[in-house]
């Protein structure tokens, strides 16, 4: 009850939040940060998102494997996840693209079957729709994001994050989403984490551990960022370090009319794909 009061008086909802995501957008570019964060379409008063078949691919693997985390240890893997699969998968891009695409994940989804490893274990669900803690009270910054998974280490009652990858590339040392992951997980339930790892779905059949990082440090690295990026907003000032990047101009390419919509995502956002992939789809559909 004393949080819930603290969480009344703490003005969440003028808050900023910030998240793995948006932090790595403002890393990358500040205008692309403001494109994908910030700005919303006039017309129909939605944010944009621009769709791409890895991330399309992404999307759907990662909906598969969350639904598992729900179900109790015994059905599991009483169903087919490629049957899953093939109902959740959304048809964005043309024939070919899509089933070069679609056949990457069912590939994915097969070794899941075939080598389930953690995800036959009980997992942990925290209980909130979206994580979340005050990184910091007194600037009115909240940390937010939701993990793939979360395996109950029964031996030491402590909890393994797992995030689970799909690209072809493997996550540089530098980045900052297990240390965000990490924070929250400790932050929003009782546990301590005591293993974080990645699980490139593609090419391994097990998690890949990686180093525990220190709580403070992680904290103070994440707050001077979203400090700049508060103050960002509060000038309005997010201009692109380079005049145009390939972060920030697809969707500089959606506001010049060059990309195509094709229909909005479960948030509520104006879905696009770039011109190259529209044509293409247009082409197969004539």
């Amino acid at each position: 009850m004393l949080k819930y009061n603290l969480d009344m008086v703490k003005d969440k909802y003028n808050a900023l939040w910030v998240s793995h995501s948006s932090i790595s957008d403002w890393l990358n570019c500040p205008r692309a940060y403001f494109l994908k964060n910030v700005y919303k379409d006039p017309k129909t008063g939605h944010k944009i998102n621009l769709m791409s078949p890895p991330l399309n691919l992404g999307q759907a693997v990662h909906e598969v494997l969350e639904d598992l985390s729900r179900l109790p240890l015994e059905r599991r893997f009483q169903g087919s996840l490629l049957e899953q699969f093939n109902k959740i998968w959304h048809p964005w891009f043309d024939p070919a693209t899509e089933l070069k695409y679609k056949e990457r994940g069912r590939e994915m989804l097969k070794k899941v079957e075939a080598h389930p490893g953690p995800l036959k274990n009980l997992a942990v669900k925290i209980k909130m729709d979206l994580p979340y803690y005050w990184l910091s009270e007194s600037d009115n910054i909240i940390l937010c994001g939701r993990i793939d998974w979360l395996e109950y280490l029964p031996k030491q009652n402590a909890v393994h994050i797992i995030d689970f990858k799909t690209g072809k590339g493997e996550e540089s040392q530098n980045s900052l989403q297990l240390k965000i992951y990490y924070l929250l997980v400790g932050q929003t339930q009782e546990r301590p984490v005591t293993k974080l790892s990645y699980w490139y779905l593609d090419r391994n059949d097990a998690p890949k551990s990686q180093s525990l990082p220190e709580a403070k440090t992680a904290e103070l690295e994440l707050l001077k960022i979203a400090k700049e990026i508060k103050l960002a907003r509060k000038l309005e000032r997010f201009k692109c370090p380079h005049g145009g990047c390939r972060y920030c101009q697809p969707y500089e390419d959606i506001l010049a009319g060059k990309s195509k919509k094709v229909g909005t995502d479960s948030r509520g956002n104006d879905v696009y794909i770039n011109s190259f992939e529209a044509n293409a789809n247009s082409s197969e559909i004539l």
